[in-house]
Formats: C-alpha cells, structure tokens, sequence
C-alpha cells in the first residue's frame, strides 16, 4: 500500500493504518530499535511505541515520507529507552555514539534549538558532497545503527578497512562543521 493510503488511513482513524504500517516498515523499524538496543523485547515494544505515536501524531501531522518519519520516531524511542536502561553494560549504540563525540558536539553543549537546526543542517550539506556508497555507510552506521561486522558483510568491504573508511568520513564531518562555523 502506497504511503498516501496509509496516512488516509491514518487521517480516517481507521485501525487498518497500523496493520499496513507494521507490513510495510515493521521490519525497517525492528532493525533500527534493534541497531540500538541489542533486545529483541526492548526493540519490539519500541516498535509498539512508534505505531502508538503514529496514531497519536497523524493527524494532524502528514509526514511527506513516512517511512523516514517512522524511523526517526523509532531511533529517539529507542535512544531514550537505551538510555533508561543505561546502567546496563557497554552496547553497540554506545560504541556508536562514543565514536561520534568528537566530530559532533552533544546536545548538552547544544544551548539552543536553532543551533541544533544548524548542525541538522550542515550535516545534509556535508552528506551531500560523500559519494552514494560513502554516504550509505555513514547513514547506515550512524543513522540505523548497523554494526561495522554487518556493514563489512553488506559493503563486501574488509572490517579493517571499513573501519578505516569510517575514521576517514567521522575527520571529514569534524573538518566540514568546523569550517561552517560549529563549535565542537
């Protein structure tokens, strides 16, 4: 079913609207709570939570693609439940994160919500000069939190190397947000 229908769906409060969601994105979504919560209940209840917050959010709202709008709800719902469960070990979207630091400033050091539009922005900006393969892996790294083992078998690129390929893009965003002005 084509997006559109589905927010329609949605707009009519028809209850059908979750059932093509979770056919359409269900999988989508499970993998980017997954990425980032390594718990096959945590991500599931995540899941849960984003068809919740569609029906809440639509409408009024009608995202343009609902898909990426879906997986945004589903990464900050995951972020913020790994974070509730943060006492627990060392995960891989920690590791993801830690990797970022340095390149992106946190959002405690962010003091205002038109700077964080800033940075949002400069990033596109930058993504926009990668090449389509580089820009994939830093997206699919750091957007839906594939680990460097599964981005090294879907890339056919060594571990080592991809690795590698992932410092070199992380010193390039540095250089780029430094250039436009952002503080890190």
């Amino acid at each position: 079913m084509e997006d559109a229908k589905i927010i329609e769906l949605y707009n009519a409060r028809n209850e059908l609207a979750v059932a093509e969601t979770e056919r359409k994105f269900g999988k989508m979504l499970f993998s980017i709570a997954m990425n980032v919560l390594s718990n096959r209940e945590d991500s599931e209840e995540t899941v849960n939570d984003t068809y919740g917050k569609a029906w809440d959010k639509i409408p009024p709202e009608k995202p343009d693609f609902l898909g990426a709008w879906l997986g945004k709800i589903t990464r900050n719902l995951s972020i913020s439940r790994w974070r509730k469960n943060r006492a627990q070990k060392r995960s891989g979207i920690e590791t993801m994160l830690s990797e970022l630091e340095e390149c992106i400033p946190s959002s405690e050091n962010v003091e205002a919500e038109s700077e964080s539009k800033e940075i949002t922005a400069a990033i596109n900006r930058w993504l926009g000069t990668l090449e389509k393969e580089e820009r994939i892996l830093f997206l699919r790294r750091y957007w839906f939190g594939d680990s460097v083992a599964e981005l090294s078998e879907k890339s056919k690129i060594p571990p080592k190397k991809l690795s590698s390929k992932m410092f070199r893009l992380r010193k390039n965003l540095k250089e780029f947000l430094e250039k436009e002005g952002i503080a890190l």
